[in-house]
């Protein structure tokens, strides 16, 4: 907030935009035009839209491409002196500091409106206990409780819905004060709106949304009132986990690193503590005894044990990115063994499952060629062969898993962060139930809890200290391994995907198909690179946490 405001700051580095979080934007663009598109066909004489020409969203290829906001300002105050039903695309007058715009601004039973945000993202989980309306259903009055499903924790979109609720306050557009204080969400699915009552405690303390709101809001216009005027800085540099895609990151890393900051390894809450208990830096807090907290930290510390975080300082100040707890770091080990990486897109699916095979224990007649292996689809997600490919993919993996077990010989399945894996697993064989190949959610169930499948992440998480992070990208190459794409990266290949199945219309492009499978195929040999890694004696070169010094006085 200072840095957007701060003339000074106009200079000062900033990453470049970021394809993947561009990606995302339009996505999501697009996913709320679809949503007014239905909203405007169900509805009727209730629907009104404040974009040009009664657009249900940006309208390309004219000269009115995105809408001038003062205009759909004006369309939508024409639309609420008119008792409009529902409004699509409002934009809110300003109040001070604050402007905004909801998607759809629904009118109550007594009078005024409450804000709906589309959003594209998962907002609830199985379970019971949201308020929710169809998605075609998006009046308040209306909410019921949803037994099967639970409101997934978005603290963003409640301060999102605060904040349009303010505004509609401010310009005397909200229902009366005695009534309830309302906003829904719709979600990626489109299939229900969720309904959050914003004055109930769903902060620390028992605070309301609205009250939560307030209190930020203050200390934000305060820190960007400074900024404009050239005054002190109300706020400085710490690194938090919302700070790697922060288009300022460059300017407060060399900042943080200038000033040996505490921050580059104990992060957030964390570094506070710290930096008040006297321990501002990363070199004081590797000099300090991993067993003898300082005495000024009067309360326990978030995240990681301090031991850890005396550790990571000293790793930092050795330049090492990993270090081992244990002398001999345990991995389990088979005859047979298959590295699996899945690639998804999205919500949408997993369009493929990439498997590496490999003979520790000596190849057989009779034994499938080692090697990778893709098992693919290429329609544009979501598709039924995606169930194809999945019941493919698993039909393989059951022979060799089989075949282990047939011939006497233990079998082993490797993936990085199980997550993943299991979530689409299960997910397939919900949603393609029947198609050949495709086993039952009680086979994949068994197979996930069976000790042959291992989660190297579980692994590393477990017997290193990671200085760096513990994501693949980020550990393999402690182990010697590459990739061979530079810009190999999972945001990076949601780029990729869509120019290979051309899902913005077009050709296929074969060569971004290629390079999917490349990405692919080196991150299952990242997994076996690792693990073989780890199994060996060349591990015994990365120092043990209990040999990391303190720096030299």
């Amino acid at each position: 907030m200072h840095l957007d405001h701060d003339p000074s700051a106009a200079g000062a580095p900033r990453a470049l935009p970021d394809p993947a979080i561009e990606q995302r934007r339009a996505d999501a663009a697009a996913h709320r035009v679809r949503i007014g598109e239905l909203l405007a066909e169900v509805s009727g004489a209730d629907w009104a839209s404040a974009w040009p020409e009664g657009a249900a969203g940006p309208v390309p290829g004219t000269d009115r491409a995105i809408g001038s906001r003062a205009d759909r300002a004006a369309r939508t105050a024409e639309l609420v002196a008119a008792g409009a039903a529902m409004i699509w695309g409002a934009v809110l007058p300003l109040d001070g500091d604050r402007r905004g715009g909801a998607e759809l601004l629904v009118r109550a039973p007594g009078g005024g409106y409450v804000p709906v945000l589309v959003v594209r993202r998962r907002i609830t989980d199985p379970g019971a206990g949201a308020r929710t309306t169809a998605v075609t259903d998006p009046w308040p009055q209306r909410a019921r409780h949803d037994p099967d499903r639970k409101v997934r924790s978005q603290p963003r979109d409640l301060l999102a819905l605060a904040q349009l609720t303010r505004l509609l306050e401010a310009a005397g557009w909200a229902p009366p004060e005695s009534a309830p204080r309302l906003g829904g969400v719709i979600g990626l699915d489109a299939d229900v709106v969720v309904w959050h009552d914003l004055r109930a405690g769903h902060w620390p303390g028992g605070r309301h949304t609205l009250d939560e709101y307030d209190a930020r809001f203050a200390d934000r216009a305060a820190v960007a009132r400074s900024a404009v005027a050239g005054g002190p800085a109300l706020a400085a540099p710490s690194r938090i986990t919302e700070c790697r895609r922060c288009p300022w990151w460059p300017t407060c890393e060399a900042e943080l690193t200038a000033r040996d900051d505490v921050s580059l390894v104990a992060h957030g809450e964390t570094a506070r503590l710290l930096r008040e208990a006297g321990v501002p830096t990363v070199a004081a807090l590797a000099a300090l005894d991993p067993a003898a907290p300082p005495p000024a930290l009067a309360v326990a510390l978030p995240g990681p044990p301090f031991t850890d975080l005396v550790a990571l300082a000293r790793a930092r100040g050795q330049g090492l990115a990993v270090a081992r707890r244990v002398p001999r770091v345990p991995v389990p080990r088979g005859d047979v063994e298959v590295d699996i990486d899945m690639e998804s897109f999205g919500e949408s699916g997993a369009y493929l499952w990439g498997v590496l095979l490999s003979y520790p224990g000596g190849r057989r007649d009779g034994d499938p060629e080692p090697g990778y292996r893709a098992f693919a689809t290429w329609e544009p997600l979501p598709t039924p062969d995606e169930g194809r490919s999945f019941g493919e993919f698993w039909t393989w993996l059951s022979g060799i898993r089989a075949a282990a077990a047939g011939s006497g010989r233990s079998f082993t399945a490797y993936c990085y962060n199980e997550q993943a894996e299991n979530r689409w697993m299960l997910s397939s064989v919900q949603r393609f139930a029947g198609t050949p190949g495709v086993p039952t959610e009680r086979e994949v169930r068994d197979f996930i809890s069976d000790p042959c499948w291992v989660d190297l992440y579980g692994v590393v998480s477990s017997w290193f200290l990671c200085a760096h992070g513990k994501g693949l990208k980020k550990i393999a190459p402690a182990a010697g391994f590459g990739w061979r794409d530079p810009e190999a990266g999972g945001e990076n290949s949601m780029r990729w995907y869509r120019d290979a199945v051309a899902l913005e219309g077009g050709e296929p492009d074969p060569a971004q198909r290629e390079r999917l499978l490349g990405y692919n195929t080196d991150d299952v040999l990242a997994t076996q690179v690792l693990r073989e890694w780890m199994s060996s004696d060349r591990v015994l070169e990365v120092p043990l946490v209990s040999e990391l010094a303190p720096p030299a006085v």
